[in-house]
């Protein structure tokens, strides 16, 4: 069973250890997770599988809200955990917990190859609102802008 919980200092290596077996996830140093989860707006949630012990963080989602808004800032899930819906699972929590600090919208980018993240995305009620052309580099691509409203929040 996974369980989502907020982000500790004592998960840093592990989320970083995640984020480097998953090329398609934002590449951050350390410290921009530390300065992340310090900040005001800052909210990081991991996901751990309780059967183990100790219990193995197996992902993360990043988010930063800023007044009635928030954005999806990174997102991965341990390459041999993916496909089980535990990223949907840390989605709909972030977007339980900014709802309940009033956020009324939540935006992300997205590779546009990134398709398993897509149907993900659109199916927890994001829509897409536009495309930004080479968003992306190594390789340059398209990222898509998300976005999910109120309606969709309730």
């Amino acid at each position: 069973m996974v369980r989502i919980r907020p982000f500790a200092d004592n998960d840093l290596a592990r989320v970083c250890a995640i984020q480097a077996k998953c090329p398609q996830a934002a590449q951050w140093l350390g410290g921009d997770y530390l300065q992340l989860a310090g900040s005001p707006g800052g909210m990081i949630l991991v996901a751990e599988v309780e059967a183990q012990a100790p219990h193995e963080v197996v992902g993360f989602a990043a988010f930063h809200r800023v007044d009635d808004e928030a954005e999806v800032r990174n997102v991965a899930i341990d390459p041999g955990r993916q496909r089980q819906g535990t990223a949907r699972t840390l989605v709909a929590a972030g977007i339980r917990n900014l709802v309940e600090l009033g956020v009324r919208r939540i935006f992300l980018e997205v590779r546009a190859s990134n398709l398993p993240a897509c149907e993900l995305y659109v199916s927890v009620g994001f829509m897409l609102l536009s495309t930004r052309k080479k968003y992306y580099q190594n390789p340059d691509e398209d990222a898509l802008v998300l976005a999910l409203v109120r309606d969709g929040l309730s």
